[in-house]
């Protein structure tokens, strides 16, 4: 019984860590540009942008705020939510929208928002 859950514990974790790298391995290709991203975050702002916002359909969500997030992870989450992987339904439908492109260009700009970038209405 314990062999077994140590079994199936351990074939679990080697198959999360193996979709992990081939998400970002699928987008490898791809090079995104914050200048791009510039312009492809306003539907992002109306909920990435205010400290503490908290959606509340369908169930109450805390909302990340992006700047400064690792490009990757943003390029990853994005590609989960089109693909249905992560379920907020508002997430999933403008993930949707976006091409691989657009993905890696909205990663690239968040990422370079930092903590001393000018005050930006747009991280």
């Amino acid at each position: 019984m314990i062999f077994m859950k140590k079994h199936l514990i351990l074939s679990q974790i080697a198959v999360c860590a193996s979709l992990a790298f081939a998400g970002f391995s699928a987008y490898a290709d791809v090079t995104g540009s914050a200048q791009a991203g510039q312009g492809k975050v306003w539907l992002c702002t109306g909920c990435h942008s205010i400290p503490d916002y908290r959606a509340d359909y369908p169930l109450t969500y805390r909302v990340p705020m992006l700047g400064g997030q690792n490009a990757a992870y943003i390029v990853t989450a994005l590609s989960e939510y089109k693909k249905g992987e992560r379920k907020h339904p508002t997430m999933r439908s403008i993930a949707a929208s976006l091409s691989d492109q657009d993905m890696a260009d909205i990663g690239e700009y968040y990422a370079a928002q930092t903590a001393s970038s000018p005050n930006n209405p747009l991280k």
